[in-house]
Formats: C-alpha cells, sequence, structure tokens
C-alpha cells in the first residue's frame, strides 16, 4: 500500500517537556509506513518540536491536560482544517504510553487494514461488560474517520476529572460507538485485565509490537526480569532509545534496580511483592 493513504495522528506526553529519542523513534517508524500529525500534552518549546520536522506533516506541543484523546482531537482539527482528511484510507490513533515498535510496524498494519472491518487495533480489552479497543493504537476506515458521529465524537473531549473518566467516557466510548452505529470492530490481540502492562515477556514473545511504560513502575520492580528479557532481546539502537527514556523520567537509580540481575535480590523483591500483594488485596 501507498503509504501517503495512511495518516498517523499522534499524541505525546512529557512531564518535563521534552521530546526525546523515543518519541522519535515512534514517529520515525510510523512516518515510513505513512503521513503524521503529531501533538503533545506538554509545554515543549520549537526547539524540541524542530525535532520532527522532517517526519511529520503538522507538529504541535500545548499542556491541555486532556489526556491522549486530547491531543486526537488536536490532530483531527488540524487534518479537518486543511482538508486532507478524504486523502487517506485509513486513520489511525497512537500515542506514546508504550516503548517501541520493537518489530518492523507495516505487516500489522496490512492485517489490520486486511480484516475487513470499519475499525481495528492492535489490543482488545474483552471486558465482558464493555469490551473495546485499547486507545493507544487504534485504526479506523472512511466509514468511521468521515462520519458526522465521529467528528461529533471526537470534537467534543474535553478534560475530564481524573484518568478513569477518560477511560470510560472516551476509551470505551468509542467501541461503543462503532457498534452502535452498525460496524464492527477487530484487534490483532486479546489481553484482559492488566496483562497488558504484567505479561511483557509472554507478550513479547507472541510478537506484539509494543510494551507499556507504565510496567516500569509496576509490582514493586518485580517487572524487572520480564523487562530484561525484552531489552536482551531488542535491537540495540531501540534499547537504547528505551532506556535513554526510562532512565529520564523514573531515575537512573531506579532503573539500575529494577533491571538488576542479581538472583537474590531478583528473589527478594518478588517475596516482597507478594506479601505485601497478599495482605493488601487477601489470598
Amino acid at each position: 500500500m501507498s503509504k501517503n493513504k495512511r495518516l498517523f495522528l499522534i499524541a505525546g506526553y512529557d512531564a518535563q517537556n521534552i521530546a526525546d529519542e523515543s518519541l522519535l523513534y515512534l514517529v520515525q517508524s510510523m512516518a515510513k509506513c505513512g503521513d503524521v500529525i503529531l501533538f503533545m500534552d506538554s509545554n515543549c518549546d520549537k526547539n524540541q518540536l524542530s525535532k520532527f520536522d522532517s517526519f511529520c506533516i503538522y507538529a504541535d506541543a500545548e499542556h491541555h491536560g486532556e489526556y491522549d484523546f486530547g491531543s486526537y482531537k488536536r490532530t483531527y482539527q488540524y487534518a479537518k482544517e486543511n482538508d486532507i482528511l478524504n486523502n487517506y484510507d485509513f486513520l489511525y490513533l497512537i500515542n506514546d504510553s508504550v516503548y517501541g515498535p520493537l518489530y518492523d510496524i507495516e505487516p500489522y498494519l496490512e492485517e489490520m487494514e486486511s480484516a475487513g472491518t470499519d475499525a481495528f487495533g492492535l489490543v482488545c480489552n474483552p471486558h465482558p461488560e464493555h469490551p473495546h479497543i485499547q486507545s493507544w493504537f487504534i485504526g479506523m476506515q472512511k466509514s468511521v474517520f468521515l462520519s458526522p458521529w465521529f467528528d461529533e465524537f471526537i470534537l467534543s473531549v474535553k478534560k475530564l476529572s481524573d484518568k478513569g473518566s477518560i477511560t470510560k467516557v472516551y476509551e470505551h466510548g468509542f467501541s461503543k460507538l462503532i457498534t452502535a452505529n452498525g460496524l464492527k470492530w477487530t484487534c490483532l490481540y486479546k489481553i484482559s485485565g492488566r496483562g497488558i502492562y504484567n505479561n511483557i515477556k509472554k507478550l513479547y514473545k507472541q510478537k506484539l509490537p509494543f510494551i507499556k511504560k507504565s510496567s516500569f513502575k509496576r509490582h514493586n520492580g518485580s517487572l524487572g526480569r520480564q523487562l530484561n528479557y525484552v531489552l536482551s532481546h531488542t535491537p540495540e539502537n531501540i534499547k537504547s532509545t528505551i532506556l535513554l527514556n526510562a532512565k529520564r523520567t523514573c531515575g537512573k537509580e531506579y532503573i539500575d534496580w529494577l533491571l538488576t540481575k542479581n538472583p537474590i535480590k531478583i528473589i527478594y523483591r518478588n517475596i516482597t511483592y507478594a506479601i505485601r500483594k497478599i495482605f493488601t488485596e487477601g489470598i
């Protein structure tokens, strides 16, 4: 497929207002497969945004506090106001809550697009009450992104009180609207609960092309062994961008502690987490 048939709307965020190598790698990877519009929910200056000049048709930043859907709204507004949406066969919403892609992303795009559904994504959460496409990687055909209901949905995004409300109203809401409008959606992976964060090694071996950034901060560091496995099998350039970001945002000392290969420290850490979990949640 000609790469200009895809438009990627990418949402970024950085608490330190830095557009670093991990986001640049994500943007570069998607730019090989289509056109990219980027908006960061951060007060990045022009020097930071200039890093994307060669890879984006438009990039901007401003802290708005509306999470990923707030940035999706702003990138969509740019595409709509510049009358380019009709130029594309597929529209993607992607955020940088993940590291990657760890594998070539083009085959994944082709597989999702060939499914023939109106919307699609990398990961579905098959919750019995509100199954949905996880909002960090959503794709759709013109039957969705040129529809009046999608236009109303995305332009209605506003700041809500907490992340849980964002998930319920917008992430769950998008998938519900697909069904409500008589359309269909599908995903390449079905991952229940918090598996996307916790089953890092298993999902990597199943060729999931991203890992969640928050995995580095979960479970009192007991995910360190899984993260080490992924990093040890990841090309050096990708591994480097991941570690640079993780050390900057989490702290070098913490990441060195997390990724220790000392078996005694790993065992102690896992036991400590298990005991804490038992006393917190019960057996």
